[in-house]
């Protein structure tokens, strides 16, 4: 008996997480069929929007701008081992478009939005402010949870699409101002080495990163607990579900666009 109690317990951990991924999978489901059904909550849309996008902005571009301009010299460090310091424009570019731009904006946002929707939410729940939108005959789903899935399903890959851009930027800087590459070059190579495959790949990206994110923080929010730890629980829950799936969903994608 005292064998099978570790099989018991892996076992029971088994159903407990296929019961979550199909609680989410179920939440994800209702919270996309409420943005085509009336009503639908236009300022809390626009809200969402700001809280998503704009005031993201900042973290996400100077994210975005130390890191192109870092992995423009590890680059070129490592090229100078095989004489290959010349394709610090075209790697940077690649790796800023096709996977470092969309993870590391889908992790800012796990870590900026999807705590912020958790927490709200869940102390909307804890002062029964939730309850209230019930008896007030508004769903909870369509004026909490619709707005925000949608906003971030539109405004993530903008923020991709700005974030590779200054990621590029930061290497363009590193690379004419510290490693002595010829700016017009630089540029030159950067715009003929991309492909516009390589752009719809990073904005799908973003959209799904988006999604998973604010899910995520909708999901955790209206399943939390009661009190300060339940919110505190939810918050933490939320972010870490969020970074593991976006990483998780990077390499499937990842899979899907380039594999041979």
């Amino acid at each position: 008996m005292i064998l099978l109690a570790p099989l018991r317990y892996l076992g029971q951990l088994t159903m407990a997480v296929l019961a979550t991924i199909g609680q989410v999978a179920i939440f994800a489901a209702q919270g996309i069929s409420h943005i085509f059904r009336p009503p639908f909550y236009f300022r809390e849309f626009l809200t969402a929007l700001l809280q998503i996008g704009w005031l993201s902005l900042p973290v996400v571009g100077l994210t975005a701008f130390f890191t192109g301009g870092a992995l423009a010299l590890q680059i070129y460090a490592g090229g100078a081992r095989f004489s290959a310091e010349a394709v610090v424009p075209q790697i940077v570019a690649i790796g800023m478009v096709r996977e470092l731009g969309p993870v590391l904006v889908g992790l800012m946002i796990a870590a900026r939005v999807t705590s912020s929707i958790a927490a709200e939410i869940a102390t909307m729940k804890v002062t029964e402010q939730i309850d209230a939108l019930v008896t007030l005959s508004t769903h909870p789903m369509k004026y909490l949870t619709a707005p925000r899935v949608l906003a971030a399903f539109i405004v993530v890959p903008i923020l991709v699409g700005i974030g590779d851009i200054i990621g590029i930027y930061g290497g363009f800087v590193v690379g004419t101002g510290q490693l002595g590459f010829n700016p017009a070059s630089y540029i030159k190579n950067t715009v003929n080495f991309l492909e516009i495959s390589d752009i719809i790949s990073s904005l799908i990206k973003g959209c799904a990163f988006g999604g998973i994110a604010a899910t995520m923080g909708c999901y955790f929010g209206m399943n939390s607990g009661r009190g300060a730890q339940g919110v505190g629980e939810a918050t933490k829950s939320s972010v870490q579900a969020a970074a593991v799936l976006i990483l998780a969903a990077n390499f499937i994608l990842t899979s899907v666009f380039f594999s041979q």
